[in-house]
């Protein structure tokens, strides 16, 4: 079972939204017996609070339905539990590395290294464009699957 862990800074719009896209992709594909997916947090500030609204809403209209769910943070036990750690910008990843320490495994990425142009995924919470975000984060999604199912 392939186990990726998708992570933001609070785990309340851009990693969830990478989660329940990414919960989608391998539900259409009829793979879900091969995955395991989650997100978490690098930082405490949303512990505990449900998905953002705007990820509610942007999921929806596209027909992705999100499970009640509440932001955790990343644990250091977690790169131990997970194959993919990924991250949606830089700062993430130092974020990550600095939770986790070093990454000897090599299961840390971020997200859109995956894409053929890779780049940050700006986070909504201060953009408030949740389309753009979601236009990124599929691109990603839609990568890393590839690779996964061809490897």
């Amino acid at each position: 079972m392939i186990k990726i862990l998708f992570v933001c800074l609070g785990n309340i719009c851009r990693s969830p939204m990478a989660e329940f896209i990414f919960k989608d992709m391998v539900k259409k594909s009829g793979r879900q017996n091969e995955f395991y997916i989650e997100s978490a947090a690098t930082s405490y500030e949303e512990v505990g609070n449900p998905v953002h609204y705007g990820t509610v809403r942007k999921l929806a209209e596209v027909g992705i339905k999100v499970e009640k769910r509440c932001a955790r943070r990343l644990e250091k036990e977690d790169y131990n539990k997970f194959n993919y750690i990924i991250g949606m910008e830089k700062s993430n990843i130092n974020a990550i590395l600095n939770i986790v320490g070093q990454d000897v495994d090599k299961k840390i990425f971020r997200l859109l290294d995956f894409s053929e142009n890779p780049r940050d995924i700006a986070d909504p919470w201060y953009t408030h464009n949740f389309d753009i975000t979601y236009n990124d984060i599929v691109e990603g999604c839609e990568a890393l699957f590839a690779k996964l199912v061809q490897s």
